[in-house]
């Protein structure tokens, strides 16, 4: 062995340096704090999660772990810190539906590729929506808007927090599998899109799940399906899209664990491995019921899997709507 390395000079010594040196690094890691990069500002649920995460696996990781908040442009402005950050697992990214799967579907300028500039380390929870429509509406059933929909083309209305969000995705996918063009009526939030739903300016909302079944409680909204593949604990007794006849649909809005490209395989798993067991935590298992989100903690490889997929579909959804940037 020693002839044979002997052989290859020095160069090939530095080479082999410079290979074996990401290996050694991922043995010892992790031996300095770790930053978990919120793409939005303090206080809304990402940063929450993040702070949740950040806690509970410093002690098990044995070094401090800080959130950073880069906000910008959509949640793009930190993912694209993480993206060229170095992949030595010491700078992560809390990656959303848009940061990491939509905005590339809709953008052509966008400086990172979800697909290609990450290692996800985990998809950590996710969030179906729900169709609500007013108490007072006419329309009790999918059927009934799908119906009146293809009758009326380019009338039924949707109220969506702006373009590109997770409730107007999911909105156009419901045109896209049903067959109909309904309209997307943007707002500045969730909230005053809300707020016209229930004083009847608009037909209907894909809505947050928590928000929206405070109101189904009082009466005063009516809900048609989830977007998500099986019942909510929320909303009992609610179809699914594919119940209600839309058989291929599926939206969901999660949040995720993401290192740059690069990062060692073993730095992932060690990473992998403190999430999961924070997961399933008593603390944050109340705050995922609390919040109605459900538990995902998917491995790296499946959360890579994963998340080609998403992107695969939000790519589909906006060139059949023509949303292209």
């Amino acid at each position: 062995m020693r002839n044979l390395i002997k052989g290859f000079g020095l160069g090939a010594l530095a080479l082999a340096a410079t290979f074996a040196g990401p290996a050694a690094q991922a043995q010892g890691y992790p031996e300095k704090p770790i930053t978990i990069v919120v793409p939005f500002p303090p206080g809304g649920s990402t940063d929450l999660l993040a702070r949740k995460i950040g806690e509970a696996i410093s002690g098990p990781l044995g070094q401090p772990v800080v959130v950073e908040n880069r906000g910008g442009a959509g949640g793009t402005v930190g993912a694209n810190y993480v993206a060229q950050s170095d992949p030595d697992g010491y700078t992560l990214l809390m990656g959303v539906t848009g940061s990491n799967a939509i905005s590339a579907a809709l953008r052509d300028d966008l400086p990172y590729s979800p697909t290609e500039d990450f290692d996800p380390v985990s998809i950590v929870i996710s969030s179906p929506l729900v169709l609500v429509v007013n108490s007072e509406s006419p329309y009790t059933s999918v059927e009934d808007v799908i119906a009146y929909a293809k009758e009326n083309p380019e009338t039924f209305t949707h109220g969506t927090p702006g373009v590109g969000t997770s409730m107007h995705m999911a909105a156009e996918l419901f045109g896209l599998e049903s067959g109909t063009k309904l309209v997307h009526v943007p707002y500045k939030g969730s909230a005053a899109a809300l707020q016209d739903l229930l004083g009847g300016q608009i037909d209907s909302m894909f809505g947050d799940i928590l928000v929206t079944s405070e109101y189904v409680k009082a009466g005063r909204l009516r809900p048609l399906a989830v977007t998500g593949t099986k019942e909510h604990y929320l909303l009992e007794g609610v179809p699914t899209m594919a119940e209600a006849g839309l058989t291929n649909y599926a939206a969901f809005s999660w949040q995720g664990i993401f290192a740059p490209a690069g990062t060692p395989p073993e730095v992932l798993d060690k990473l992998y491995g403190a999430i999961s067991d924070a997961v399933a935590s008593d603390d944050l298992q109340a705050l995922f019921k609390e919040r109605g989100f459900l538990v995902e903690g998917m491995p790296p490889a499946e959360s890579k899997t994963f998340i080609a997929s998403e992107v695969e579909k939000w790519t589909k959804v906006v060139d059949a709507a023509g949303l292209k940037n």
